[in-house]
């Protein structure tokens, strides 16, 4: 996993300098705001309206296409700063959401529910030390986002699985359990990767430091 340089650069995952802008009314950006209010209609229509059809639509979409703003700003050349915060937060939100809203209504245990905020505090922690030594968050990893598009692939399958006859049930339950726990498995695997690097740069920072008051 590349390290990050110095607080003020911009790299992409593999290393190289991107060109990071400050725009905000751009297209990637516009899906990332969609997808955003995505997240409490599939609530609205999950936990209030009880229309589970119509949630699986909102899920499936708004899950399932948490790459294509970034593919968009990077065909386009309209790679922003905002966008760079949107494209995680919208990620984390359908999942966060996902898993309660599954939680009450027991489609899924709270064990693996447990388990997938038991990774996101681990990685609130990290970024925690990060910010106190001058860092923001770290490039989002490859095996970050395989894990996210899984748990977001197996939700919406999931809640099918939930509200369909039983041979079409046990069908997409075997399949939608087996995209979320591999999706939970790579999900610890990639926090696991983002605190090596944190360590790294935390030490590397204070190298310099110790270095610097010699």
């Amino acid at each position: 996993m590349s390290r990050r340089p110095a607080p003020s650069e911009h790299p992409t995952p593999g290393g190289t300098a991107a060109v990071v802008g400050d725009g905000v009314l751009t297209l990637p950006n516009l899906i990332s705001f969609v997808r955003l209010v995505g997240v409490p209609l599939f609530l609205y229509l999950f936990l209030v309206a009880h229309a589970d059809v119509a949630a699986i639509v909102v899920l499936a979409v708004g899950g399932t296409s948490d790459w294509v703003d970034g593919w968009v700003a990077r065909r386009l050349q309209q790679v922003s700063r905002l966008g760079e915060l949107l494209d995680p937060l919208a990620d984390r939100l359908y999942i966060l959401a996902t898993l309660l809203a599954f939680t009450a209504r027991d489609i899924v245990p709270w064990q693996f529910t447990t388990a997938l905020l038991a990774r996101e505090l681990l990685l609130l922690g990290s970024l925690g030390v990060l910010r106190r030594y001058g860092y923001g968050p770290p490039p989002v990893h490859y095996v970050g986002k395989t894990a996210t598009f899984l748990l977001l692939a197996a939700f919406p399958v999931l809640l099918l699985a939930a509200a369909a006859p039983p041979t079409a049930a046990t069908v997409a339950g075997a399949i939608g359990w087996g995209l979320a726990w591999w999706g939970l498995v790579l999900y610890w695997v990639a926090g696991a990767m983002y605190v090596v690097q944190a360590s790294r740069l935390v030490r590397a920072m204070r190298a310099r430091r110790a270095g610097a008051a010699a």
